[in-house]
């Protein structure tokens, strides 16, 4: 996971324009790295783009943090 996680962070640093140095595995994308809920939407769909998948936006809009965030896309990557 830590390839996946390295990625995560680096698309919320584009996405948010914060410096690496700012997120933490578990630092949450609104209450912590200032995410609005636009934004939310944006990263859900940067991420489908970054791992070249599909995820349920519901689904995938619950996740509240970096490492939950990176969990949910290993599952997605694997099949589950």
């Amino acid at each position: 996971m830590s390839d996946t996680i390295e990625r995560v962070k680096q698309v919320t640093v584009d996405l948010l324009g914060i410096d690496v140095d700012q997120i933490a595995d578990q630092s949450r994308f609104v209450e912590d790295l200032g995410a609005e809920s636009i934004q939310s939407i944006e990263l859900v769909a940067a991420f489908e783009e970054e791992f070249d998948i599909e995820m349920d936006e519901d689904a995938a809009l619950a996740i509240t943090n970096v490492s939950a965030a990176a969990v949910f896309i290993d599952k997605v990557i694997a099949g589950g």
